[in-house]
């Protein structure tokens, strides 16, 4: 289920973002961050993904302001955009974003998220040698399925 008052927060720092940057507050874009809040917080979507769910609940969006919306909202805060690997861009939410690690599948593709203090002990220790005061980190890890009969499993 959908945190309202989440969502209505999010909306409230995208249309200051908007106001600020003297751009238009349509209902499309607003209806971007309805969709995307409204998926579990570790979930990612695509572009793609994105369109044909708000396609079948009636909304009538074009792709081009789904991307644009999505680049709105990685710079307003709101969105975090992914690429892994060979996979096109991916977004979740971020206002509610704690950092975290990410594991992707090679055969089905499935994204989990991690978070493991021993690599923010490896960050701390990177930045001292390097006298560098490491303000964030990116860590994707790819693994080959080896759950037997894996739902997700894709055949290449």
């Amino acid at each position: 289920m959908a945190d309202k008052a989440l969502i209505e927060k999010a909306k409230k720092i995208f249309e200051n973002f908007l106001t600020k940057q003297g751009s238009r507050k349509t209902p499309e874009r607003f209806s971007v961050i309805d969709e995307l809040y409204s998926l579990p917080e570790d979930e990612h979507m695509d572009v793609e993904g994105l369109f044909l769910s708000m396609r079948n609940k009636g909304y009538t969006i074009s792709r081009a302001t789904i991307y644009n919306t999505l680049d709105l909202l990685v710079e307003s805060g709101l969105a975090v955009k992914h690429q892994f690997k060979d996979k096109v861009a991916l977004y979740e939410q971020a206002l509610t974003y704690k950092h975290h690690d990410h594991h992707v599948c090679n055969q089905c593709r499935k994204i989990r998220e991690f978070s493991d203090p021993k690599i923010n002990e490896i960050k701390e220790q990177i930045g001292h040698g390097f006298q560098s005061a490491i303000t964030s980190h990116s860590l994707v890890l790819y693994g080959n399925c080896e759950i037997e009969n894996c739902e997700n499993l894709q055949e290449f």
